[in-house]
């Protein structure tokens, strides 16, 4: 028991007798978060892993987050202003769809892209390390795996969520302008004003702080459950589809 608790402590098998997998791979990743906070601290940071993940979260991803926000708030703004022109509130469609752009739905719908595309990543490419013994192959270099994989991995998304976010609420709002003054001729400045009276640096600070903590949920998770594959090639495609569930799961509990 003592050797496999210390293994688990490197993504070494983790499985003990009557207590279920999630849990633990649970626990070794609340580890891993731990690790990878007093690391980033002492400054044990690969530069060159982070900015090549960095350039993989970030501008691969921008497109389809902006592509979706942008539908996003086209939906809301449809339903938003027919009924806040049944009640003669036109003025403030504005302020309501930033608050709710900026508060809840931009923030949780990227983390949901993220967590789609490169939680699924994350933890099918280390899962492939692992089965493959490439994890231990760098701890045979005395190489940490936490150093040089789940850290540049988890900065990279604490970095990038928040910028994406900040594009995607952009996206959203110009989009509720566009279709507000095409199809229910609510001029532009009507739908910014509104928004700008609305919106308080609060607002923005949430969608910030919510952007991080998402992007580490799921960089944490994905790269836990990916460390911790077992079986084979069955194993990596379990893991995969664990790790996005508990990352969403995850997401919607801390939001």
């Amino acid at each position: 028991a003592g050797s496999r608790g210390g293994e688990a402590g490197t993504g070494g098998e983790i499985e003990v007798a009557g207590v279920p997998k999630w849990l633990l791979r649970s626990c070794f990743a609340l580890v891993t978060v731990g690790q990878v906070v007093v690391k980033t601290f002492r400054g044990k940071i690969h530069v060159r892993n982070v900015l090549e993940q960095l350039s993989n979260v970030g501008p691969k991803s921008l497109s389809v987050c902006l592509l979706t926000s942008c539908f996003v708030g086209m939906v809301f703004t449809i339903q938003f202003t027919r009924e806040f022109a049944r009640l003669g509130l036109t003025k403030a469609v504005g302020g309501v769809l930033a608050l709710a752009l900026s508060r809840e739905l931009v923030p949780v719908i990227t983390a949901v892209i993220m967590a789609g595309r490169i939680g699924s990543a994350y933890a099918a490419e280390l899962g492939t390390m692992r089965v493959s013994e490439q994890i231990d192959s760098l701890r045979m270099l005395s190489t940490d795996p936490v150093d040089y994989l789940v850290t540049p991995r988890v900065i990279a998304c604490a970095i990038a969520l928040p910028l994406l976010a900040i594009l995607c609420f952009a996206m959203g709002i110009s989009a509720s302008v566009l279709l507000a003054d095409l199809v229910y001729d609510v001029g532009p400045n009507v739908i910014l004003d509104s928004a700008s009276k609305a919106l308080q640096k609060s607002d923005i600070f949430a969608l910030i702080l919510k952007s991080v903590v998402f992007g580490a949920i799921i960089s944490s998770v994905s790269c836990s459950w990916g460390m911790t594959t077992q079986g084979g090639a069955k194993g990596v495609g379990e893991s995969t589809t664990s790790a996005v569930v508990i990352s969403l799961v995850a997401i919607f509990i801390a939001d």
